[in-house]
């Protein structure tokens, strides 16, 4: 859940498996609940629940948890959760974005500003970081759904903008109005999906130094351990 591809391959190789197995379904959970709430409890007729679900399934979440986090959305009528943006900086003034999904604004704000100043980083102001990304549709599919050569057709026709395809997964971009118009045209041909989010893309990536390499890392990672957090994007390029 960890935004733009570098930080999330160094993320996986750090372990924590477990840990990080049961904060994935927690967010993925809430998601699920949050889009159930907003919208039509069948996943045919709301998208963002339907994409919720089947970035939970590509996570091996049990059918169960999901199917709890749907009904939780008809018994918790007293709570709001809110998407949030927050900006800030880190080690060698890397720009980065977390979203929240929050039923209590002050508390994550509070606890997001304590993670970046014990850090040494810094909260920014609403477009303070963000003019350094571009936001857009991005859809993942596993590389066994679909051959390169189809998919690329495939998301062309689907009206995409971009389509390119690494060792694990195929990755469409295209405009944020037209996500889910694009994804219901994939979805004629291809039934799994690893997930469709509106993300942070960086326009420049910022090389990080050695000394401060693992700095960064730790707080890109208490960032990600905070329950309200459910994505993280930065424009740093790390030292491996």
């Amino acid at each position: 859940m960890a935004g733009h591809s570098h930080w999330a391959g160094i993320k996986h190789k750090k372990g924590k498996a477990d840990k990080l197995r049961s904060k994935i379904f927690s967010k993925l959970s809430k998601e699920i609940t949050v889009a159930a709430k907003l919208g039509d409890k069948d996943p045919s007729m709301n998208p963002r629940l339907r994409s919720a679900i089947q970035a939970a399934r590509s996570a091996n979440m049990p059918k169960d948890n999901i199917t709890r986090a749907i009904d939780k959305s008809s018994a918790n009528t007293e709570t709001n959760f809110e998407n949030l943006r927050y900006e800030g900086f880190g080690p060698e003034k890397v720009a980065i974005i977390v979203e929240a999904l929050t039923d209590n604004r002050n508390r994550t704000a509070s606890k997001i500003r304590t993670i970046f100043q014990k850090a040494g980083g810094s909260l920014g102001t609403q477009g303070s970081a963000s003019h350094n990304f571009n936001q857009l549709g991005v859809i993942r599919i596993d590389k066994k759904e679909i051959s390169d050569e189809n998919v690329f057709e495939l998301a062309i026709d689907a009206g995409a903008d971009e389509c390119k395809s690494n060792n694990e997964f195929h990755e469409i971009q295209c405009k944020v109005s037209e996500i889910y118009n694009i994804k219901k045209e994939l979805e004629k041909k291809i039934t799994n999906f690893i997930s469709t989010e509106i993300e942070w893309i960086p326009l420049n990536n910022v090389k990080v130094s050695k000394e401060k390499n693992e700095e960064l890392i730790n707080l890109l990672e208490t960032l990600e351990d905070e329950d309200d957090v459910q994505n993280i994007y930065s424009n740093a390029k790390f030292n491996e």
